[in-house]
């Protein structure tokens, strides 16, 4: 459990006022909703957290609206008309960009509004892809921060991505060498993110567009911490291409995750995993989940799951309906659950009911990963749930799907050493069927052969390190406490020359 210094501040005293605002999908929400609860709950601010509600899901409804706190407001934004504006065909990140386009468009009357009499804003808190607010808020005098929620390797690509695109001709997939970002490791051109392995493509022009911006912001946080990724974050402090951009304030504040759901949960499928849980071994568990919105195909998903049966070990296994598509449920996370005989093999979840348990669409990750049983986590290395993995210390098998997974499911391994890669992408980075024979030795080297007990020794290190850097005193709450006695600064004389000026 992370320690505290407690609340900050004189409570009969006006609280400084702090909003937020992420673009849809979990996976962005969970950690700009995670830093509002600490700076109520341990650095005694006023949060207002703006929701986007066009493509809105269940499950982000249950998350916002599952920690009820008198100092955290929840200010659904008016619904944007899409009429015309979103296509069956079209690219994740090209929709989830239109929606927050066309959202934002209701931002500046949402904050003349006066947000029900609270304070104005000390500072408004974005993700990288609600950079459209640059503007409305300059004009405001309000300044804005960008929390960067994925990996730093992806955040120093992202700071040189538009030097690339000025220098390079032709398609980055196509240089001959791994990418050399300055002051950093180098990334290997078949990791390169989905979002930039195309110039051509609307999804390379949006994302270019809002990485361009981040040296507007006023400082940028980043959800890691120095003892996980210290060259890259060494590289982006110390580079002089990195100051000459130039780069931002970059906060490490890491790791901000999901908190642990209740065990007690009434939920029926809650109930089954943890009872299921509690009656297996000491760390004899792999748990198989691929994020919020990952599927697989259904040869894939059938080749994994006879891998499963041929490991012999006890597993978890989250299914969902197979799509051709890896992102598939990413704007659909939290509809109701299908049956997984459907679409698993004849016979699977009978044949192997005494080791291992299917489970549909969704499985409380935190609560399993916080159990003594679980011995490891087969994942697609979403920063989320690499971030949740780490804090209770379980090793990773990576199965990377989409956007940046690849760099992360490398840098995991090559890098950190707290996982091995399933061999899922080819060499020109094409994404490439693993055979049941091959799923089969991946899992039993992680959890029954010595590799495995090294990668459990190094994860908990880490574990350790993430209870060092978040609690009172540690690096991670040291440089948020920081960050928010400056806008606590900044409140006071705002006040002070309000209370000057002539009425």
């Amino acid at each position: 459990m992370e320690t505290t210094c407690g609340e900050i501040g004189n409570e009969s005293s006006r609280k400084p006022h702090v909003g937020f605002l992420a673009s849809p999908g979990m996976g962005h929400i969970t950690p700009l909703f995670e830093l509002a609860l600490r700076l109520v709950t341990q650095h005694n601010f006023q949060v207002t957290f703006l929701v986007i509600t066009t493509d809105t899901t269940a499950a982000q409804y249950n998350y916002l609206h599952a920690t009820p706190h008198p100092d955290l407001h929840i200010v659904d934004l008016p619904p944007a008309d899409m009429s015309g504006l979103l296509f069956e065909d079209m690219k994740i990140l090209t929709r989830l960009c239109v929606i927050v386009q066309e959202s934002i468009r209701s931002l500046r009357s949402v904050l003349l509004s006066g947000l029900n009499n609270r304070p104005k804003l000390q500072a408004f808190i974005i993700d990288i892809f609600c950079t459209g607010v640059f503007d409305t808020c300059k004009d405001l005098s309000i300044p804005v921060y960008s929390f960067f929620t994925a990996s730093t390797i992806l955040l120093a690509f992202s700071l040189y991505l538009p030097t690339m695109d000025r220098e390079v001709e032709g398609e980055f997939v196509d240089l001959p060498e791994p990418i050399n970002v300055p002051g950093c490791n180098r990334i290997r051109t078949q990791d390169l993110l989905d979002q930039v392995r195309n110039r051509k493509i609307d999804e390379y022009k949006w994302y270019l567009m809002h990485v361009s911006r981040l040296s507007m912001a006023t400082g940028i946080f980043v959800n890691t911490w120095h003892d996980l990724e210290p060259e890259w974050l060494k590289g982006i402090k110390n580079e002089q291409f990195f100051v000459d951009i130039p780069t931002p304030p970059v906060y490490p504040i890491g790791p901000l995750t999901k908190r642990i759901e209740s065990a007690s949960d009434e939920n029926a499928d809650v109930k089954e995993v943890m009872t299921w849980l509690d009656r297996q071994p000491k760390d004899s568990v792999l748990f198989v989940a691929l994020g919020s919105g990952g599927t697989l195909t259904n040869l894939q998903l059938t080749e994994l799951a006879l891998g499963l049966e041929l490991s012999q070990q006890r597993f978890i296994l989250v299914t969902r309906t197979p799509s051709d598509s890896a992102f598939a449920a990413f704007f659909t996370v939290g509809v109701d659950s299908d049956d997984p005989r459907a679409y698993l093999p004849d016979g699977f979840v009978e044949r192997t009911k005494e080791v291992g348990l299917v489970v549909s669409s969704w499985a409380p990750q935190v609560v399993v990963l916080n159990h003594p049983s679980t011995g490891a986590f087969l994942s697609h290395c979403g920063w989320n749930s690499t971030l949740e993995s780490i804090k209770h210390g379980v090793p990773m098998i990576g199965w990377p799907l989409y956007a940046e997974q690849r760099m992360n499911a490398t840098m995991l391994s090559d890098e950190i050493g707290v996982a091995v890669k399933m061999p899922v992408v080819g060499e020109g980075g094409e994404t490439v069927v693993v055979g049941r024979k091959e799923i089969e030795q991946v899992v039993r080297v992680v959890m029954e052969g010595e590799e495995g007990r090294k990668l459990r020794r190094r994860v908990k290190e880490l574990e350790a390190s993430v209870r060092e850097t978040l609690s009172c005193g540690g690096p991670s709450y040291e440089t948020l406490a920081g960050v928010a006695e400056s806008w606590k600064r900044q409140g006071c004389a705002m006040t002070t020359r309000s209370c000057m000026e002539p009425g």
